[in-house]
């Protein structure tokens, strides 16, 4: 599903993710900020309202006893949403006023550095409420008493969440808002970016199918002209390739066109003959050259065969082949031709050796290669189909050879050394080389002969 999402869109995307997870953080960051700052402006007003009681502390009749006035509490009646709890305890850690078994500090609560106080400042739970208690220590001297009484003063947490909440709310609508606010900005820049691919989309689209020509490249930006100068290459290959098969389709009917003349022209000179061994040369002659032209034609198809091979291993369809058994079944198949020819065909493959192709290409390859040594080796001369490590094949005879200087022309299309053949075998064999990545040479032997070598990338 992501590929169906346009560039735009996943850009977006991403940025939205990225600014919901910013958002989040900010969110939690605000609150924990927003709390703190809420536990330091209340914990001072839980510190004073102790201070307040401390204040009414006096001593009646040997005891100790509190006077709670209502400003003590009162400073809470106006910004707090929670409920406010207090205790006094005289020096014997006795209840003299307010609420029974309010939470003591936890031992070990540190005392305040904040303020001038023997104060501590705690959370606890009262009545099933979370609560915040401040614990104040009030030096009590008298004759008669001396000690410490302690003061407690607890306010549940409602109003500090709800300051913390508030903060995080305030901070979660201005970041959603820039937020959206760039989102926008963001849709509008990567829209005004996109233009030039939209321009470039249109150039394509609007080209006719023989439009070849190269897309400018000095109207998109620096980003951009990477990918126009591969679509540039691209169209570049595919130019060269189209002008490839024309010239080919040329050729292939120039060739064509030839021997078709030549075999229709026999035969209409055989129909105007009266001899029936006129006849008989006649029909010999357009064997012949129905022959010639089956062995083009098949040639011809090969090429096609090669074409469609090399893409098929391009997109991954090659296989793992014993080139040596390749050879050996390829031996045994030409044996019988080139004995009908008096020519010797000996096979020198041992060990296996391994590569990745395609088995109906160098099948082709090989069969090329025998047959076109088989045509040029006299009676009576050797062919020697030669398999070696790690992934050379090599195919040598007794012919007449070829010189130095036409050793890359034989390569060519359509090109003959004499009127025998089509021109097409070792062009195919070249193909079949490119499609597998080898190496195609030709080399004098001894005898005056020639040796075909293809190397191969063993597996």
């Amino acid at each position: 599903m992501r590929e169906n999402v346009s560039l735009r869109g996943r850009l977006l995307g991403n940025l939205a993710l990225l600014l919901v997870v910013l958002m989040l953080a900010s969110g939690l960051s605000a609150y924990w900020n927003g709390r703190e700052a809420a536990d330091t402006a209340y914990d001072r007003t839980l510190l004073a309202s102790a201070r307040t009681i401390a204040a009414g502390l006096s001593q009646r009749d040997g005891s100790l006893s509190a006077d709670v006035p209502y400003v003590a509490l009162d400073t809470f009646a106006y910004d707090s949403a929670g409920r406010i709890y207090y205790q006094v305890l005289d020096i014997n850690q006795r209840l003299i006023s307010g609420y029974e078994k309010l939470p003591p500090p936890p031992s070990g609560t540190p005392r305040t550095d904040d303020y001038p106080a023997l104060a501590r400042f705690y959370d606890a739970t009262y009545l099933g409420q979370n609560v915040r208690v401040v614990s104040l220590l009030k030096a009590v001297s008298e004759p008669n008493m001396n000690g410490m009484a302690e003061i407690r003063v607890a306010e549940t947490d409602e109003a500090r969440v709800s300051m913390a909440r508030g903060l995080m709310g305030d901070t979660l609508l201005r970041l959603g808002m820039l937020a959206l606010g760039a989102l926008v900005m963001v849709w509008f820049a990567v829209s005004a970016a996109l233009r030039p691919l939209e321009r470039l989309r249109t150039a394509v689209e609007e080209r006719q199918p023989d439009d070849l020509r190269p897309l400018p490249v000095v109207q998109v930006q620096p980003e951009l002209r990477p990918l126009v100068g591969a679509l540039n290459h691209f169209t570049e290959r595919l130019r060269a390739q189209f002008e490839r098969q024309a010239q080919f389709i040329a050729d292939a009917a120039h060739e064509l066109r030839t021997p078709l003349a030549a075999l229709k022209a026999r035969v209409e000179l055989g129909l105007r003959a009266n001899e029936p061994q006129q006849w008989h040369q006649t029909l010999e002659a357009a064997a012949q050259g129905t022959d010639k032209l089956t062995h083009l034609a098949n040639q011809l198809l090969s090429l096609a065969r090669v074409e469609n091979g090399a893409r098929a291993i391009a997109e991954g369809g090659a296989q793992r082949l014993d080139l040596s058994q390749l050879a050996r079944e390829l031996g045994m198949a030409m044996a019988p031709l080139a004995h009908n020819r008096g020519v010797a065909l000996a096979l020198e493959a041992q060990a296996p050796v391994w590569l990745k192709g395609e088995p109906t290409l160098l099948n082709e390859l090989l069969s090329n290669l025998v047959d076109n040594a088989l045509a040029h080796t006299p009676k009576g001369g050797n062919v020697i189909l030669r398999v070696l490590a790690p992934a050379v094949l090599e195919v040598e005879d007794d012919g007449p050879g070829i010189p130095e200087a036409e050793r890359e022309r034989v390569f060519e299309r359509f090109y003959r050394r004499s009127a025998q053949g089509s021109g097409l075998g070792l062009a195919i064999v070249r193909e079949i080389c490119r499609a597998h990545l080898a190496q195609i040479s030709l080399h004098d032997v001894d005898n005056g002969g020639l040796r075909v070598r293809v190397s191969f990338i063993a597996d």
